[in-house]
């Protein structure tokens, strides 16, 4: 398919100017159903709104599983139909809702519990922006990976993450949460 193709291409490239960066690279996607789709090498994708139709796609693209952060009574989420479209391609869904304007250190707990289960990753993560992906992205980085501050922090911003207020919390969670 010419979209995985371009993909990998483009990957590849990415992956090689940034060989010797100190942090991943970060690419950015054009994926049918997805809004705002930036890869982290092979780690991890954080992405916007997803529609089931992109499933299949992502499953092509060596995903092992889709933590979906969106509350299922946001508008467009569609949790039901996406649960079954990852049913129908043999990939782990997770729904973890996440309200980013009251986020819930609970809701941090189950997604590091589900992040660092064995076969979970390469994860496809998303919400409705990228926002709330990201953010759980760099808490992972912070408490599980002991990446310092400013490193996640660079990396979650090229991942989505825009919202002050969601990076005070992830920066919070970690630093009640260091082990």
């Amino acid at each position: 398919m010419r979209l995985h193709a371009l993909f990998t291409g483009a990957f590849v490239v990415t992956a090689l100017l940034g060989a010797t960066s100190a942090s991943a690279q970060v690419t950015k996607v054009t994926l049918p159903g997805t809004q705002n789709f930036s890869r982290l090498e092979t780690t991890v994708a954080c992405s916007g709104a997803t529609t089931p139709e992109a499933v299949p796609e992502l499953k092509k693209m060596g995903f092992a599983s889709i933590i979906n952060l969106r509350v299922p009574t946001e508008p467009d989420a569609n949790v039901e139909a996406e649960a079954a479209a990852a049913k129908a391609a043999d990939i782990k869904y997770f729904n973890i809702p996440f309200n980013g304007q009251s986020p819930d250190p609970a809701v941090a707990d189950k997604f590091l519990a589900t992040i660092t289960t064995k076969g979970n990753e390469p994860a496809y993560i998303h919400c409705h922006t990228g926002n709330r992906a990201s953010a759980m992205w760099m808490i992972k980085r912070l408490v599980v990976d002991h990446w310092d501050v400013d490193k996640a922090s660079e990396e979650a911003a090229a991942l989505g993450l825009s919202s002050p207020a969601l990076k005070k919390f992830a920066i919070d969670y970690a630093q009640s949460h260091k082990k």
